[in-house]
């Protein structure tokens, strides 16, 4: 399987490539701003930038699915790459995309009409990166794409435990944390299940 990685560079997008690196049914390339050489040997690197509809482009043609582990980058860098990405994968008839999201873009559990960010079951001070990846999602769930959203809550580093909760558009009950690790575990375990087509998943501990 091919995989166009966006976000190869971040927490989890490092630790999705250590799965990566011991399971050989897997080719990446990945959109990366400067070649590293520390990075997954092997992986095909495009020097670019997501915010470059060409860049994107370059990254996902011939891709059989497509990984964003893209941020916000404290501005309007996801929102504008995931408009480049969708058209990227329409151009090059790439139908599966996965990405990290945040659990303030799933439905609050009170009122599921709205996003937890827009209630207070969300803690953050700032709705300013939640309101990015809502961007992103209803760019998505407005397309024919087969996508599924990864929404982790508090991610701190820690290790790979393969035990964690999650649930379809909620964030499973007092879920408080999930790892960065056991994050990419969930996300590597995505990449040959349809289980969460069309779901954005809460995961948690």
């Amino acid at each position: 399987m091919k995989i166009a990685l966006f976000g190869a560079h971040g927490r989890v997008g490092q630790a999705f490539l250590r799965f990566i690196q011991v399971d050989d049914r897997y080719i990446v390339r990945s959109l990366i701003r400067t070649n590293r050489e520390e990075m997954l040997a092997g992986m095909f690197q495009v020097t670019g930038n997501s915010r470059n509809r060409d860049d994107v482009l370059e990254t996902i043609k011939g891709a059989d699915i497509v990984v964003s582990c893209l941020s916000t980058d404290g501005d309007d860098t996801l929102s504008v790459s995931m408009e480049h990405i969708v058209q990227a994968m329409k151009q090059s008839n790439t139908s599966r995309i996965i990405t990290i999201g945040t659990a303030g873009i799933l439905k609050a559990r009170q009122q599921p009409e709205l996003y937890r960010f827009e209630t207070n079951e969300s803690k953050r001070t700032t709705s300013r990166a939640a309101k990015e990846h809502a961007k992103a999602f209803e760019l998505l769930q407005s397309t024919d794409l087969d996508w599924t959203i990864i929404c982790p809550t508090y991610l701190p580093d820690g290790e790979v435990t393969r035990s964690y909760r999650y649930e379809k558009d909620f964030l499973p009950i007092d879920g408080k944390k999930i790892s960065v690790e056991d994050t990419a575990h969930f996300l590597y375990q995505q990449l040959n299940s349809k289980e969460f087509v069309h779901q954005r998943v809460g995961i948690a501990y």
